[in-house]
């Protein structure tokens, strides 16, 4: 007779033993009481009622989900594939665990299916140099989806993508004749000032005639630092014509000097 109470007493302790959970600092458990949510416990040691609750363990830590390359249609008609990263976390896990039946089978879904409308809605161009503005517009889509499912979209960024051969190849030569057309461009902007500059230049000699000689010596000067250089050094009538004019101011006072051969 004293068997059965030591049995029943085991039994018990090994129930209340049963019920004891252990939950990590980043998860909750979500306890159901014969099938109805009863509430959320936080981390620590917890005690539920065996075989009457049963508890759900949701994690609340950030998610990183690699959402797969998806075929998308441009706006102007052409085929790229696009893949991108999803980073999430569980705000609510009630709504995790009773709105939706796999939380991160659902997201991974609505995150595919909006990555091909929202990348197929934009021209080829804009996918490439825009990629801030399609990010933003996707977090806020898929955000609003999972609202309802407590998850909180922080950020998605396109990763890759993947352009055909052939569009490889025309966007090289659309850059190439772009990069040719800027060369010739700044070119002939060069060639412009520099004509610019050099009819300033001429009509600073052309004002002042002693700067035009002066100009003459200085090049002179550079083409004279060559050993084997011959230079011929022809002087300016200018600096010549004070010695004429003198020789001939001379000439004629010796002239006019001179005694009449005539009166003697």
């Amino acid at each position: 007779m004293l068997m059965f109470p030591i049995i029943l007493v085991g039994i018990l302790a090994a129930l209340f033993l049963a019920g004891f959970r252990i939950l990590k600092e980043y998860e909750r458990g979500v306890i159901f009481r014969l099938g109805r949510f009863n509430g959320v416990k936080s981390a620590g040691l917890k005690w539920i009622i065996p075989g009457v609750d049963r508890m759900v363990r949701v994690s609340l830590r950030e998610i990183v989900m690699d959402v797969p390359a998806q075929e998308v249609i441009t706006r102007d008609n052409v085929s790229v594939r696009v893949n991108a990263v999803l980073y999430f976390r569980v705000l609510h896990p009630e709504k995790a665990v009773i709105q939706v039946e796999n939380y991160l089978y659902g997201t991974s879904q609505l995150s595919q299916t909006t990555l091909r409308s929202v990348c197929g809605q934009g021209e080829l161009d804009d996918l490439l140099a825009d990629r801030e503005r399609i990010n933003q517009q996707l977090q806020e889509i898929i955000d609003l989806q999972t609202e309802p499912w407590g998850i909180k979209v922080r950020a998605v960024e396109l990763k890759q993508i993947d352009l055909p051969q052939e569009m490889q190849r025309a966007m090289a030569k659309q850059a190439e004749a772009e990069r040719e057309k800027r060369s010739k461009v700044i070119h002939a902007d060069g060639e412009f000032q520099a004509a610019q500059r050099l009819a300033d230049a001429s009509a600073v000699l052309a004002s002042q005639p002693a700067a035009l000689q002066l100009r003459y010596l200085q090049t002179l000067s550079e083409i004279a630092t060559e050993n084997s250089t011959s230079i011929v050094f022809p002087i300016p009538i200018d600096i010549l014509r004070p010695f004429y004019e003198m020789t001939l101011n001379a000439e004629r006072e010796a002239k006019s000097a001179k005694p009449d051969s005539g009166g003697s």
